[in-house]
Parts: structure tokens; C-alpha cells; sequence
């Protein structure tokens, strides 16, 4: 018994060693399995950073997502109003934009009218955005004691992505009566008829980055009666104008009219302003030799010269209203 106990018990040892030794070989086995597989994906990972940038695959998405869609420019200039004349903006449908500007004297009038802040004209009118397209306007002047109306409308939006375009496209028509009686006049003028002027214009702009935007305004001009028989009825200027950016919410601005066909005794507009934005305000300061804040004034009947020191201050107030918000619009 006690041999056969010894044999039994030899033999459960050996089974015993052998089993442990087959688990060591299968730990062993698992081991290197293991050391080779992370050898294999670390290479592997090695050569996918080698030949796939995956900084530039997204540079690539991002400049193919640019390109499927269309982005519209905006705030090409602070307001629809360069400084005297109409910019390339609109306000947007359903809103409302009140316009409050003041024009005066020349600064060469002397100390004794405070350079030119005794006297001063104003204009009040209101703007409003019947479409993203279309606006119109109204506005009532002190000087010439002028009622004046217009609407403009964006003809071409500049873009960028899918549908580029370089540059924006306006038309803007206006209609402006004066009440005050001309002294100058050589024959009796007619309420309605003859006191009445209209002006065209189209209105082509472009912003050339964050900083700079230009505008060139190819104008038409004509008067029911002008002042002096022999001045022409209908008036071509060309005016340009430009916005350059000095931090985010001040811009200098600048704006000139040259005519090509001119009344007598008047000089080509020159203006230089300076736009402060203040959330729902922008406030113009500027200086002109222009006296007239409607188109006709200010285009075709500037009588200021700047090296004479005709020069005015000046500066436009513009507050916007929601009227319509968009849930009611819809």
C-alpha cells in the first residue's frame, strides 16, 4: 500500500510540474504576443502620423465648407449714411432708424460766432427697412427749409464661399422740395413743379477687408427749375468714398463729390468724419464745406472751399428701433 501510495503520489507530482510548466510557457506566450502587438501599433501609428497631416485634412473640410455655402458681407460701413451722402447699408426689415444732424457755421467766421457753433442748420429724418433689400427714408431740413424723401434698394449683395462676388450694388432715388422762396430766381417759381429736384444714383461698393472699405457713387441730378437760365436742368457728379477702421468701434471716414457738370458759383463737397459706435448709437463727427444735408444740396450746391477756411463742423446722431421683430414678420 504504502508503494502504491508513493507511485500515486510520484505521478501527481509530475502531472503537477508539467502543468506548471505548460502555464509558464502560456504566460510567456502571452506576454510576447502582447509586446508584439503593441510594437506592431505603435509602428503603425508612427506611419499614419507620417503620411496623413490631420491638420490639414481639416484645413481642407473647413475650405470645402466655405466653398458649398454662400456668406453675405456685412458692415461694410457703420451706418447708411457715409457722412452727407448714402452708404452701401441698409437697415434691416422692421427697422427703424433715427437720424438727427447738424451742420454749423464755417470756422472762419471768427471768435466772435464761436467759429461757426452760434449758427447751425439741421436735418431730423427717420429711415425704416421695409425689406433686407429696400429701405425709405423722410426727412425735413432747416436749411432751404427742405422736405426731402427717397428709397434705396441693394441691387447685388458682395459675397464670398459658393457665389462670389467682389462688390456690392445700390440704387438710390430721392425727391427733395424746397419751401424757401430763392431770391436769385429770374422767374416766378411754381410750388411743386418747380421748386422740386430729384436725384439717381447708384451706389457701388466693396469691402476690402476688416479694415478697409471703398464706394464709388455715379450720380444724377436734376432740377424742375435751376437757378439761373443758363445753368443745365440735369447735373453729373461722381463721388467717392472710403472707411477706414482705427479700432473696433471707431472708423474714419471720407467722402468727395466732383461734378461733372456743375452749376455756377459752386465747388465740388469734401468731407472728413470720424464714426463712433456705442451699442445702438453711431455718432458722426465731421468736418465739411458743404452746408446742405440733402443730396442736391450738398452734391451740386456746396459754396464752401476749403483753402478759404469755408470749412463746417458737424456731426450726424443714428439710433435704430426694432419696429417688427422677426417672430412677427414671419
Amino acid at each position: 500500500m504504502l508503494r502504491l501510495c508513493s507511485i500515486a503520489n510520484t505521478i501527481k507530482l509530475v502531472r503537477f510540474l508539467n502543468f506548471k510548466q505548460y502555464q509558464m510557457l502560456d504566460i510567456k506566450r502571452f506576454l510576447l504576443t502582447t509586446a508584439l502587438f503593441f510594437v506592431v501599433l505603435l509602428n503603425t501609428e508612427i506611419l499614419f502620423a507620417q503620411t496623413i497631416d490631420l491638420f490639414a485634412m481639416q484645413d481642407a473640410q473647413d475650405k470645402k465648407d466655405t466653398k458649398d455655402k454662400t456668406d453675405i458681407v456685412t458692415a461694410t460701413f457703420k451706418t447708411t449714411r457715409l457722412i452727407n451722402g448714402q452708404s452701401i447699408e441698409n437697415v434691416g426689415r422692421g427697422i427703424l432708424d433715427v437720424k438727427i444732424s447738424h451742420r454749423f457755421g464755417t470756422l472762419n467766421s471768427g471768435a466772435y460766432n464761436l467759429f461757426g457753433l452760434d449758427n447751425a442748420s439741421m436735418r431730423m429724418g427717420v429711415d425704416y427697412g421695409i425689406t433686407d433689400r429696400l429701405m425709405v427714408g423722410a426727412g425735413r431740413s432747416t436749411y432751404q427749409k427742405q422736405f426731402d424723401a427717397f428709397l434705396k434698394y441693394r441691387i447685388i449683395r458682395q459675397s464670398t464661399g459658393k457665389r462670389y462676388m467682389p462688390f456690392s450694388v445700390s440704387y438710390a432715388a430721392s425727391i427733395a422740395l424746397r419751401t424757401l422762396d430763392d431770391p436769385n430766381a429770374t422767374t416766378v417759381q411754381k410750388w411743386y413743379t418747380d421748386r422740386l429736384s430729384y436725384t439717381h444714383q447708384l451706389i457701388i461698393a466693396s469691402k476690402l477687408n476688416d479694415f478697409t472699405s471703398l464706394q464709388v457713387m455715379p450720380t444724377l441730378i436734376h432740377y424742375n427749375s435751376v437757378p439761373l437760365a443758363k445753368n443745365p436742368n440735369d447735373l453729373i457728379s461722381v463721388g467717392v468714398g472710403f472707411r477706414e477702421r482705427l479700432s473696433k468701434r471707431v472708423n474714419l471716414t471720407g467722402e468727395y463729390y466732383n461734378q461733372v457738370t456743375q452749376l455756377e458759383g459752386y465747388f465740388n463737397s469734401l468731407s472728413l468724419g470720424l464714426d463712433i459706435e456705442t451699442g445702438g448709437h453711431v455718432f458722426q463727427f465731421h468736418v465739411s464745406n458743404s452746408t446742405g444735408m440733402t443730396d442736391k444740396t450738398f452734391i451740386t450746391e456746396t459754396t464752401g472751399q476749403w483753402e478759404k477756411g469755408d470749412i463746417h463742423f458737424g456731426f450726424n446722431i443714428a439710433r435704430v428701433f426694432t419696429v417688427k421683430k422677426k417672430k412677427e414678420i414671419n
